[in-house]
């Protein structure tokens, strides 16, 4: 089949031949992709890996660390395994929860850990934090960058594609991603919040917080260019770079709130030092910061009491959970959720043949001009 195969670290080529996957498992099931998002993940692993693929075969799966990315994907199921969840069909309409953790192992028999016990995270229930987690796509086994995918039914996620558009149902997963941080956060209805970052998760993270009815929202980010996109979503925008000092940004910050006291919530989008003060800084007592980025391996500099004196709490966000798509997919029927706004993420529809140079390629190099481009096998602009 067609495919963009991850070689190593800059090393991304595409292939007319790679093999085709099949099942394996008699709860496995085939898709046939239709689009698949490229993520800022993606390119951290190309650029800057390996991440995701830093042993030569997978813990879990024990699949080669030579794989076809891609894990933001939607499509239509063309092959079931045996003992597949009966409630799916040929033909049906899904999204993929890419997350590989403990609770795959019994999909691998033969791999060398299949009878090893599950982390300290799946055995409580927070697959999403595994200790071994990977993605499809992402050193798990190969994603949605080619013609097929094959995963277990329990990554499976029926949409209806006459409420949501087939190019919108590949924004599902990172949607799925601010979803679960708004989940994690406790967020109360008319709560305010501040969003760190107007990238690709930035904007999603504000659809999730208008479909949970935060009150007022706050989007910081330095580029004209997102924060007029943040605009058109209906959202107040801030610009940090019109201020000397972090502690002049944040006074100016708080006085964007009802009473002056700061945010109930800051959701940090962009994984940066400052950002990282200022979700922190910018909450009023007992304001709860949530990073959603994915940081590089540094520290940072933090003062404890912060937290302490005014009884403020950090959380994480890992990804998402299976229940965070089932989520999403219920916020669009119910309305919830603006397809419009979604589709306006979507800046690029590339063939998978050019999904290197027009895909990959471009995000890099005019980064300023994109929020998401979406590789199709099926469909192309």
């Amino acid at each position: 089949m067609r495919a963009i195969v991850l070689h190593g670290v800059k090393d991304l080529k595409f292939h007319s031949d790679y093999p085709e996957p099949q099942l394996q498992s008699p709860t496995d099931v085939k898709i046939k992709v239709d689009y698949c998002g490229i993520c800022g993940s993606d390119l951290h692993e190309y650029l800057d890996g390996p991440i995701f693929f830093k042993n030569k075969r997978n813990e879990i799966s024990n699949k080669e660390n030579i794989q076809c990315m891609g894990h933001e994907m939607c499509g239509e199921i063309v092959e079931l395994g045996a003992k597949a969840n009966p409630e799916y069909k040929i033909g049906q309409k899904v999204v993929v929860a890419p997350t590989g953790t403990c609770l795959d192992r019994p999909r691998f028999p033969d791999a060398p850990n299949a009878n090893k016990q599950p982390c300290n995270a799946c055995s409580e229930g927070s697959y999403n934090a595994c200790d071994y987690i990977g993605f499809t796509g992402l050193g798990f086994e190969d994603g949605g960058f080619g013609d097929y995918c094959v995963v277990g039914d329990n990554h499976i996620v029926p949409y209806p594609s006459s409420v949501i558009p087939v190019d919108v149902a590949a924004l599902i997963e990172p949607l799925a991603v601010a979803w679960h941080a708004v989940r994690v956060a406790k967020l109360k209805e008319g709560e305010s919040a501040l969003v760190l970052g107007a990238g690709p998760i930035g904007l999603v993270m504000i659809l999730a917080l208008k479909a949970h009815k935060a009150g007022n929202i706050v989007v910081s980010e330095p580029a004209a260019g997102r924060r007029q996109l943040a605009e058109s979503f209906g959202v107040q925008t801030f610009d940090p770079t019109n201020y000397k000092s972090t502690d002049q940004a944040v006074t100016a910050l708080k006085k964007l709130t009802n009473d002056g006291f700061g945010f109930h919530h800051s959701f940090d989008c962009s994984g940066i030092p400052i950002s990282f003060e200022v979700s922190l800084k910018a909450l009023r007592t007992t304001g709860v910061a949530t990073n959603v980025a994915i940081w590089p391996e540094k520290p940072v500099d933090y003062f404890p009491m912060e937290i302490t004196l005014h009884e403020r709490t950090i959380n994480g966000s890992m990804c998402h959970t299976r229940e965070d798509f089932v989520n999403v997919v219920k916020a669009f029927e119910a309305k919830l959720v603006d397809i419009d706004q979604v589709r306006t993420l979507i800046t690029g529809i590339v063939p998978v043949e050019e999904g290197i140079e027009k895909g990959f390629n471009e995000l890099i190099n005019h980064k300023e001009k994109h929020i998401k481009i979406l590789v199709s096998p099926r469909h192309a602009n």
